[in-house]
């Protein structure tokens, strides 16, 4: 079964929050409002209150506690709104998951250490609305829950990586597809932005040549947040290529800097995301 064929089936039983789909419509309406966004989000308790929580988290440091949605639209901005929502909302939908198939926490903790070095890396070079590169690294590994769900003797074997053996290399093996492949299409299937499925689509630097900044980025945030957490298997940065970092015009003391900080933040960021913290 190809990765669409996965993607399909997931699209059939894992369904986004409607405020995802609602927000994406006003966004796209030009003559909606920022109270018009506001008003979807303050309609869902359970996201109002994430939304609130991640705008007065360590994510952003205002310097004042954000109290109402309406603010936290004025100061983060309605596109990186959305993209905080469309994690909330792929989170949730997948909150319900057999921690018996795979290690769960370690699945979250990978995703959420791609998420914030995404996120650190983009805004220490200068690109703009950060936060879908934090979405897309949150994300960059979904396809790998559809397969938890629709064929788990499948997602074990491919959990069985090594030294020897990269997970990339492991589910090409087994699937002759990657779960890059059946997360963004699934995330396309839902009819999510480009600007993150593609990324996660081009995120193995050994099957892809980086065509933009966003890929570039993805691609190394991946690599480190595979070798941090997977320090048994890969120990000072194994899978860590010097055109990964340099194409970037990154140095060594970078990486080590971004990883400091993903390792600081990591335990907060890891109770807003993961999803056993708001499952309803």
């Amino acid at each position: 079964m190809i990765a669409t064929d996965y993607a399909k089936q997931a699209n059939d039983v894992f369904v986004l929050p409607d405020a995802v789909i609602r927000i994406k419509q006003l966004i796209d309406d030009e003559s909606a409002s920022m109270q018009d966004i506001a008003d979807v989000i303050n309609f869902d308790p359970s996201l109002t209150i994430q939304v609130l929580r991640i705008a007065n988290s360590a994510l952003y440091k205002f310097p004042n506690k954000i109290e109402s949605i309406s603010k936290a639209t004025q100061v983060i901005g309605t596109n990186s709104i959305y993209d905080l929502v469309i994690a909330y909302g792929v989170a949730k939908a997948f909150s319900s998951m057999d921690a018996d198939v795979i290690d769960l926490d370690r699945f979250w903790e990978q995703s959420i250490f791609c998420a914030l070095l995404a996120k650190y890396f983009a805004e220490k070079l200068g690109v703009k609305e950060s936060e879908r590169l934090f979405v897309a690294g949150l994300l960059h590994n979904v396809g790998e829950l559809v397969m938890v769900r629709f064929n788990p003797d499948l997602a074990t074997k491919c959990a069985q990586f090594s030294e020897q053996t990269t997970p990339v290399e492991l589910q090409y093996k087994l699937m002759k597809a990657t779960y890059a492949d059946v997360g963004s299409t699934l995330i396309r299937m839902w009819g999510l932005p480009e600007s993150i499925a593609k990324p996660i689509a081009r995120q193995h630097f050994s099957m892809h040549k980086a065509q933009s900044i966003d890929e570039q980025i993805l691609q190394l945030s991946y690599v480190l947040a595979l070798d941090n957490v997977n320090q048994e298997f890969y120990g000072g940065n194994a899978n860590l290529q010097d055109e990964m970092y340099e194409g970037l015009n990154l140095e060594l003391e970078d990486l080590s800097s971004a990883v400091n900080y993903t390792n600081l933040q990591a335990l907060s960021v890891f109770a807003l995301f993961n999803p056993a913290s708001f499952a309803m």
